[in-house]
């Protein structure tokens, strides 16, 4: 059974650091870009950021770029996403997500996307 499972959101202020980690299970991990997600109330789901399972190639939203930080551990099954400087509109549930198929260009685009972690909240209080 193919199960990713978000976890490290919480509560912080503005200009922290939280560490989110996706735990991926059921599947060949190395065979996917794992991407995160984020959703805010009365908003569409947004992609925050991805990585590739071939050369580790990151994507950014212009919203996370120099803030956030995506990695990879295959080793152990696990995507990362480092946050910092936050801001209290990066409040959202965030998803870590695996995709059905892989298109670069839409890498941001939820519809690519099989496998959904159960999400983590992030709340970031001015």
């Amino acid at each position: 059974e193919v199960q990713l499972v978000d976890s490290g959101g919480g509560l912080v202020q503005a200009g922290g650091s939280l560490r989110l980690s996706c735990a991926a299970s059921g599947f060949t991990f190395d065979d996917y870009a794992i991407g995160w997600f984020r959703q805010a109330p009365g908003k569409e789901r947004e992609g925050v950021s991805c990585i590739t399972n071939s050369d580790g190639s990151t994507y950014y939203a212009d919203s996370a770029r120099g803030r956030f930080t995506i990695s990879r551990d295959n080793a152990k099954n696990t995507v990362d996403l480092q946050m910092n400087s936050l801001k209290p509109e990066d409040t959202a549930v965030y998803y870590c997500a695996a995709p059905v198929f892989w298109n670069s260009m839409r890498w941001g685009d939820p519809s690519m996307y099989r496998y959904w972690g159960q999400g983590t909240q992030v709340t970031v209080s001015s």
